[in-house]
């Protein structure tokens, strides 16, 4: 069947997008209603979405209904509903719908931010919406801000400033063969693996990363990092960074950003701080708590695709010694070399991405859309739910809390009478799991804590209500009973 368009060559008619636009954003309003009734986690085997795909592209155009009508019947039972109210596994998606709108928007405009010629809007709207953030938090404005797409690009990017401050010179010459000692990176044991990864990528290596114990409550200690830097001096190696988490990704812990910067200052590291997921918590007055001392550090990040309504991705990075990071990644081929480049910020030397999207705008968007009173009633009462959630755990001799809720995530497991800690406890809890997730109510994910299963029940979504958490705790105590 030929396109429906004016011809053979050209783009959908704008009759057309009108039509087809209408009928796309009908589905969309239909879905976040329908799709309510439906499994929270996919119930596809695996394979089964390729089999009913065909092995090659269609020689001839379809009509855009055909299509969408194949997006629901083949690719809708193959989604994982991160924006559903019963969604509380890992940390919550970002969705909200005038970010989803935005994010609609920015396609259309087909923004390409790799220099402030080839979209000034993106480029000062991106200045702008990251300094209203930095604000909100009450920050310093000495921390300039750039956006990436996650807080996994954003570790790599502080280590590589971090890295260029001590030795420039790899810049050019590379790591090998010039007499470089080993640098070495220090995390808690609790930090997330982009840590790692970052390590892996820049050429640090994975050995070279130290784990430092955390305490009771898994926030790493101060004194253990200051005695493994002072270890590693001693055995000839360079230390080069450390980074300290506010919200830890199993649970949520904070490390003490204070005595943690205090131990930095003084032996001359680079602190970078990932504020992933409780970033945002700070900016409620009555959390700013978790981030205080973040103003000693040298870089940070949160991400608004996490627990602002922002649709993924969208990870805001901030460097108090941007000029360094510029210094590690700048690099202008005469092709992209223009006029104005001594008065613009260009976004291509802020990293090793050359094109951006336009993803300030649905940050900008969001702000708007909700103000910031809109944001933080919406998180306290995330807030509320969970703790709301926690005290039905501690109140019920068959579960147990495995950690504290300082934000919206609980750590607990079930603790059935009798039954000792152990195997047969960690397969009875991931028992329980499993028949919680195939109920297709809601989905929770798991950690491991000291040797000991633990499940996750992370509240974050914008759409989810004490009804889903009650009904959430209800099916666990029912299915609880029942494999006992």
């Amino acid at each position: 069947m030929k396109n429906r368009g004016a011809g053979p060559v050209g783009d959908m008619s704008p009759d057309e997008l009108r039509e087809e636009g209408r009928r796309l954003v009908e589905w969309v309003a239909g879905y976040l209603q329908w799709s309510l009734k439906n499994p929270v986690l996919s119930r596809v085997r695996p394979g089964a979405i390729r089999a009913a795909l065909p092995a090659a592209a269609p020689e001839e155009g379809e009509p855009f209904e055909r299509i969408l009508a194949d997006f629901e019947r083949i690719l809708v039972p193959g989604l994982t509903q991160w924006n559903h109210p019963g969604y509380f596994a890992y940390f919550p998606c970002g969705f909200s719908t005038p970010g989803a709108l935005a994010d609609f928007l920015s396609t259309a405009v087909s923004q390409q931010a790799m220099l402030w010629r080839t979209s000034p809007a993106a480029t000062e709207l991106e200045d702008v919406a990251l300094a209203w953030l930095r604000r909100a938090l009450g920050l310093p404005d000495a921390f300039e801000g750039v956006i990436y797409d996650t807080a996994s690009t954003a570790v790599v990017h502080a280590l590589a400033a971090a890295r260029h401050e001590k030795a420039p010179e790899v810049r050019t010459r590379g790591l090998a063969g010039h007499g470089l000692p080993a640098f070495r990176v220090y995390c808690s044991e609790h930090a997330h693996s982009s840590v790692d990864k970052a390590a892996i990528t820049l050429g640090l290596g994975h050995e070279n990363l130290r784990r430092i114990p955390a305490d009771g409550e898994f926030r790493m200690r101060p004194d253990l990092l200051a005695a493994a830097v002072d270890e590693d001096r001693r055995a000839g190696y360079l230390p080069l960074a450390a980074v300290a988490t506010v919200g830890t990704t199993s649970v949520t812990s904070v490390d003490p950003l204070p005595a943690i910067a205090e131990v930095c200052a003084r032996q001359g590291l680079w602190l970078h701080v990932d504020a992933a997921y409780a970033g945002a918590a700070a900016i409620l007055p009555e959390c700013r708590w978790a981030i205080e001392g973040m103003e000693r550090a040298d870089s940070f990040v949160l991400n608004p695709h996490k627990w602002m309504f922002t649709p993924f991705d969208l990870s805001a990075f901030y460097c108090r010694k941007m000029d360094l990071l510029r210094a590690a990644f700048q690099l202008t081929p005469e092709y992209l070399k223009t006029s104005e480049a001594p008065e613009v910020r260009n976004l291509m030397d802020t990293g090793f991405q050359l094109g951006r999207r336009f993803r300030a705008l649905k940050l900008w968007v969001v702000l708007r859309y909700f103000g910031l009173e809109g944001i933080r009633a919406r998180l306290r009462e995330h807030l509320r739910l969970a703790r709301l959630f926690a005290g039905w755990v501690d109140a019920d001799p068959g579960f147990e809390r495995v950690a504290p809720v300082p934000f919206s995530v609980v750590c607990f497991r079930a603790v059935p009478r009798g039954m000792g800690e152990g195997a047969s406890l960690n397969a009875f809890n991931e028992r329980l799991l499993a028949d919680l997730n195939d109920s297709g109510e809601v989905f929770l994910s798991h950690t491991s804590l000291g040797g000991r299963y633990v499940l996750r029940f992370a509240v974050g979504n914008i759409r989810t209500t004490e009804t889903e958490v009650r009904g959430a705790w209800d099916r666990l105590r029912d299915l609880a009973r029942a494999l006992r």
